[in-house]
């Protein structure tokens, strides 16, 4: 049986992904420009979606920010957010203050995904004759929804794993509440954040912001906030910035602070491609192990697949052949190997020194070599193989292919 692979919690405050929503003239915005002027913050960006603040606040005290420049497709989008996400590294690396990226707003990132998706369903329905006039509702199916879905999360990965701070503003409001059957309930209203469903829940910190009202800090994920997940109310908070949520609340310290270790679901694999690095020669005892639990896992083992020298069986059993031949193979080098390597290098002729011989053999298999009692099965199969290679190349074609017409 194989030990589970665990280790212990660094217990370092990761970098923080910020929501800021709230009704419109809230100060969402301003809240980020403000940021900007903190002499805790290094580089400021903004990127600017449907929102158009950016150039205005620009004339807040202090101010320093960015505006990112992009054509609104989402390729550029998307790689403007990765090359800022370059220079948050770079910064982080070097040890200066931590990059801000501001996101305004994420509601019309969403917006947009969906206006994708719509007119992706009405190019469909117009290629079958079947057009549907503008402003008339068209119906958008799963995989549409599924592809502009699967945008979002690579977003979302990306900032959640932003070596920096990010800070996201969308609108909020409230709604009419709806029945299970998606009818609205009279007389009951709820409040809806405007955005992708997962929005608050991938934030780190979650603020609302409202006109009327003192800044409300809904949820945290931190130990040092002293806010208990379901069990305390949200936290007022009017005297609200964001400086001090990172650096006093969240205790957001830049010299220590880490990216997210955000693991997401691997795709799949193919019995196939399982196969292709199991007979791989680097391809250990242990992952061969691992590579028959992932085939068991995936009702794979008994799909037939090649390995390579033209012969064809189960994965399984190809899985534990290697196992056990490569466990052999990690032992001691066998007595016939060493009469085998000893022939190989008289051929050879170039290696009468012992110290030559052993420089060689360290760089065949990779590391250095004091002796040949060294030498694995693994590592003399290696030593075979190079030596043949050699031999081959310094031999005269006369003296390599008997009977060769001249």
């Amino acid at each position: 049986m194989m030990a589970p692979r665990t280790r212990k919690p660094t217990g370092r405050v990761p970098w923080p992904l910020i929501l800021v929503e709230g009704g419109e003239k809230a100060g969402k915005s301003w809240a980020a420009a403000e940021l900007s002027a903190s002499p805790k913050v290094g580089p400021t960006f903004w990127l600017d979606l449907g929102e158009g603040a950016a150039d205005e606040y620009g004339a807040i005290p202090g101010a320093r920010y960015q505006v990112i420049d992009h054509d609104g497709s989402w390729p550029d989008i998307v790689g403007q957010v990765e090359e800022v996400r370059a220079v948050a590294a770079e910064e982080a690396a070097a040890g200066r203050p931590p990059v801000v990226l501001v996101i305004d707003s994420m509601t019309a990132e969403w917006d947009g995904l969906k206006d994708v998706a719509d007119r992706k369903a009405r190019a469909r329905l117009a290629r079958k004759n079947r057009a549907v006039p503008e402003g008339e509702e068209v119906r958008i199916s799963m995989d549409l929804w599924n592809e502009v879905g699967a945008r979002h999360r690579r977003l979302m990965t990306t900032l959640m794993t932003f070596p920096g701070i990010v800070v996201m503003t969308a609108r909020g409001r409230d709604v009419a509440a709806l029945d299970d059957a998606g009818r609205p309930i009279e007389g009951r209203k709820e409040y809806k954040v405007e955005g992708h469903k997962s929005l608050a829940f991938d934030a780190s910190a979650w603020v609302r912001l409202s006109r009327e009202s003192a800044p409300v800090v809904v949820g945290l994920r931190s130990v040092h906030s002293g806010v208990r997940p379901g069990v305390d109310q949200p936290v007022k908070a009017p005297s609200f910035s964001l400086e001090w949520l990172i650096f006093d609340v969240l205790k957001c310290e830049p010299s220590e602070a880490t990216t997210r270790d955000l693991r997401t679901a691997a795709p799949e694999r193919t019995a196939a491609e399982i196969a292709a690095e199991a007979i791989l020669p680097e391809t250990g005892v242990d992952r061969l192990r691992e590579l028959h639990r992932e085939a068991v896992a995936l009702d794979l083992a008994d799909v037939t697949v090649s390995d390579g020298q033209g012969n064809e069986g189960a994965l399984h059993y190809l899985l534990r052949a290697l196992a056990e031949t490569r466990a052999a193979q990690d032992g001691p080098a066998t007595d016939a190997q060493h009469r085998h390597m000893h022939v190989l290098w008289k051929q050879a002729g170039d290696f009468e020194d012992r110290v030559d011989r052993l420089t060689y053999t360290g760089e065949l298999v990779g590391r250095q070599i004091t002796t040949s009692k060294e030498l694995t099965g693994s590592d003399a199969d290696r030593v075979i193989a190079g030596l043949r290679r050699y031999v081959e190349q310094n031999t005269p074609p006369d003296e390599n292919e008997e009977g060769t017409a001249a």
